[in-house]
């Protein structure tokens, strides 16, 4: 049984060939967002995010090797499934030209009657009307991080339910509009960051992951001496201006970034650290407000001599060296560490 609501597909089972059919491949079966509402022992649901981003493909691998395990002995706990750019995926893009980013249409973030918020905030609903367990929106980067979660609350069940992925927890109020941050209103809910897309291991930890939430039967906020939390939060986004070059191999552009700059991730860097140089002494990297408390962020870098450098610590994340997925969505995030009352150490 199926119905389409608001540009999103809803289905009661699964289509024939899903579980084996490749991401690129996948919109052949399903030509929009599609919504899977299957029912498990526990009707508190879990609800899980894939393919947000078209070329983030690990949280729709693992779910398909879950589903392969498990399905045919009938699911413990319900579950909701929401696959969200088969079309970028088919692609092997992370979202189309012109289309919104699919993870900053949800409530909260872009308002307006474009197409993509109207099914977001239909699929927020549909959701609402359930009663959910957790909320988990699976995703890759390109740059070397490490496997860690995102949380929007620092309340003692999200941060139960991020370290069942990892030890590094980061702790977000901006960018608007994210999935984790929409749900956070609903349950416990979180992004997870499961390293390079086409990494055995990216599937596996996620597989764990979504295992675990399918099994237990609570979400217990219990925090133990022994546990040694990295907890951050994003103070600050670094993009690039609009119409800016870049390289990372030496060629002339605007921003010359050094090649090893995705190195740098979730390393504590101190001032003076360098990240490259600039053509000429007008260009500057835009600082925006990461918080939410701050409508004038700090300033990060000095550029005398044309050189990029930092004038203050932070730790960055989400460092590529993708000049595609640097101008779609940043350059990277700078965080600083805080403790479990959101302050800042």
């Amino acid at each position: 049984m199926s119905s389409s609501e608001a540009g999103c597909l809803v289905l009661h089972e699964l289509p024939d060939g899903f579980l084996d059919c490749a991401p690129d491949q996948l919109v052949n079966l399903l030509p929009h967002p599609t919504l899977i509402d299957l029912r498990g022992e526990d009707p508190r649901a879990l609800f899980l995010s894939t393919l947000l981003h078209g070329n983030e493909e690990s949280g729709l691998k693992a779910v398909q090797l879950f589903l392969r395990r498990h399905l045919s002995q009938g699911l413990k706990r319900s579950l909701l499934l929401f696959i969200g750019n088969p079309r970028a995926a088919s692609q092997g893009r992370r979202t189309l030209p012109g289309d919104l980013d699919h993870n900053r249409i949800w409530p909260g973030g872009v308002v307006g009657d474009d197409p993509l918020v109207l099914m977001a905030r239909f699929v927020y609903e549909y959701a609402q009307k359930r009663r959910l367990f957790a909320s988990i929106d699976i995703h890759n980067n390109t740059g070397f991080n490490p496997h860690y979660s995102c949380t929007a609350k620092l309340d003692a069940r999200s941060i139960a339910l991020a370290k069942l992925f990892s030890n590094i927890i980061v702790h977000f109020e901006r960018p608007l509009g994210t999935h984790a941050a929409a749900f956070a209103n609903l349950c416990p809910a979180m992004t997870v960051e499961c390293g390079k897309a086409g990494e055995s291991s990216a599937v596996l930890h996620a597989l764990s992951l979504i295992e675990s939430c399918m099994s237990l039967t609570d979400l217990s906020p219990s925090l133990n001496e022994s546990d040694e939390l990295f907890l951050l939060r994003t103070c600050a986004i670094v993009r690039l201006p609009h119409d800016a070059s870049l390289s990372f191999d030496g060629r002339l552009a605007d921003f010359m970034f050094r090649k090893d700059l995705d190195s740098l991730n979730f390393k504590e860097l101190a001032a003076g650290a360098h990240f490259g140089s600039i053509n000429n002494q007008s260009m500057r990297l835009e600082i925006l407000p990461g918080d939410g408390f701050d409508s004038t962020p700090a300033q990060y870098f000095d550029y005398a001599e044309c050189q990029i450098r930092m004038i203050r610590s932070a730790i960055p994340a989400m460092l590529t060296l993708d000049p595609l997925a640097v101008k779609q969505d940043c350059l990277c995030y700078f965080m600083h560490r805080i403790n479990l009352e959101g302050r800042l150490l």
